[in-house]
């Protein structure tokens, strides 16, 4: 009996060391939406669903607006980021872990109208975040901008 409870516990055990990393490799969220109003949408990988306030956003995600819409995101580094009507932006790349010295952001706006204003990724590596557009790339040195794309 003893034998059989011991077996069982290194079973136990096995199980929970193999679960317990995929635990662990959940994404974590580049940020959160905080404001909507209108249409605005946000694709991933899997589809594409409307945007609400307190939904997350993924690097990799992309966030559409339409003829009426606006969506305003706050990024873990306190980074703002607000569409206006129209307006499409990829959030290509976010990594905001200063203790172990990941950090990196790259926004493409694709189309439309946005105000971006830098949190505190851009005051700790300038270099680490980009804005890119289908014709230019912006460093950002801590500031707002305001971006306007035309089709």
């Amino acid at each position: 009996m003893r034998g059989l409870l011991r077996i069982a516990a290194a079973g136990v055990t096995i199980m929970i060391a193999t679960v317990t990393p995929v635990l662990a490799q959940q994404p974590v969220p580049a940020g959160h939406v905080k404001t909507v109003s209108g249409t605005a949408t946000i694709v991933r990988e899997h589809g594409t669903t409307r945007a609400k306030p307190g939904d997350p956003i993924y690097a990799t995600d992309t966030l559409r607006t339409g003829a009426d819409g606006a969506v305003g995101v706050t990024l873990r580094d306190d980074t703002r980021v607000s569409l206006g009507p129209n307006s499409e932006v990829l959030v290509d790349r976010y990594v905001y872990s200063p203790g172990d010295g990941g950090l990196g952001m790259v926004l493409k706006f694709m189309h439309g109208v946005a105000v971006y204003v830098s949190g505190r990724m851009a005051k700790l590596a300038p270099d680490a975040v980009r804005l890119e557009t289908p014709s230019a790339i912006v460093g950002v040195r801590g500031t707002t901008v305001a971006i306007r794309v035309g089709a």
